[in-house]
């Protein structure tokens, strides 16, 4: 019974005061025939789920030194910002865009709303203000020094908004043939993978189910993660990867999911 209660209390604090602290690289590599060759070697670092609040200063400062660290291409955020119910005063909108600033990215930096960004009336002027495109069912064309180009198209949030990727037939958009959807919700994947012609997805919301333990795990998933919420799934052959996220939601606990951050390395085949 001692042992027990021992473990018990090893895992609380470890989930409370030593996992959050941790920060892991996921490294990818993407072969696709779509890519054009002139973007071989593309660095695309993925973030998400900051709930600044739960996320202090310091964890803030860590994350962004290792974003710049991966050298990226292209820096994509995929939603939740702050944590919802959160009082931002304008100390916390100045270290916001302070750090989120000072990420360095070589064709641009775009963000999309997630679930408790829609609430933020400070969101869309904290990303522009640190030189993010926001984009909400809207798209990017990204070009490289050779005019080859790829498409970044991001949607607003599944819960408390109105996603859609209607520019998707978009003629203007027909001969690009790499195109990347950035989604904050993993389930919403299902709406549209199966109707139109993708080459990656990107999400976050799932934490990685946050408080990963066996049998008990799917209790800790949001809605909008029930059905996707691992790191990876391949659908309609299209790869789908989902963050685990930075920050934490409703408790500030993890347990066996580390927070992390992506790099995806693009090659054509």
């Amino acid at each position: 019974m001692i042992f027990f209660f021992v473990i018990f209390i090893i895992l609380l604090i470890w989930g409370k005061f030593c996992e959050p602290n941790i920060l892991l690289i996921h490294d990818y590599k993407l072969e696709s025939e779509t890519l054009p060759r002139s973007f071989d070697g593309t660095r695309i670092v993925h973030f998400s789920d900051l709930h600044y609040g739960n996320l202090n200063e310091r964890q803030l400062n860590k994350t962004i030194n290792n974003i710049n660290s991966l050298k990226p291409d292209i820096v994509v955020f995929t939603g939740d910002l702050v944590e919802e119910g959160f009082e931002l005063k304008d100390n916390d909108i100045k270290v916001l865009v302070k750090y989120l600033s000072k990420i360095n990215s070589k064709f641009g930096k775009y963000a999309i709303q997630g679930n408790h960004d829609v609430k933020n009336d400070n969101f869309d002027n904290i990303m522009y203000d640190s030189h993010f495109t926001v984009l909400k069912n809207n798209y990017d064309t990204i070009y490289n020094e050779n005019n080859d180009s790829i498409l970044l198209y991001g949607t607003d949030d599944l819960l408390h908004g109105e996603p859609q990727i209607k520019g998707f037939k978009s003629k203007e958009i027909d001969n690009i043939s790499y195109k990347i959807i950035l989604i904050h919700e993993p389930d919403y994947i299902d709406d549209f993978i199966h109707d139109y012609n993708v080459s990656l997805v990107l999400a976050g919301h799932s934490h990685g189910k946050q408080v990963n333990i066996p049998l008990l795990s799917r209790l800790f998933l949001p809605k909008g993660s029930r059905k996707y919420y691992e790191s990876y799934y391949e659908i309609n052959n299209t790869p789908f990867y989902i963050s685990n996220g930075v920050g934490n939601s409703v408790i500030n606990y993890r347990l066996f999911t580390p927070p992390s951050i992506n790099i995806y390395r693009l090659y054509s085949k």
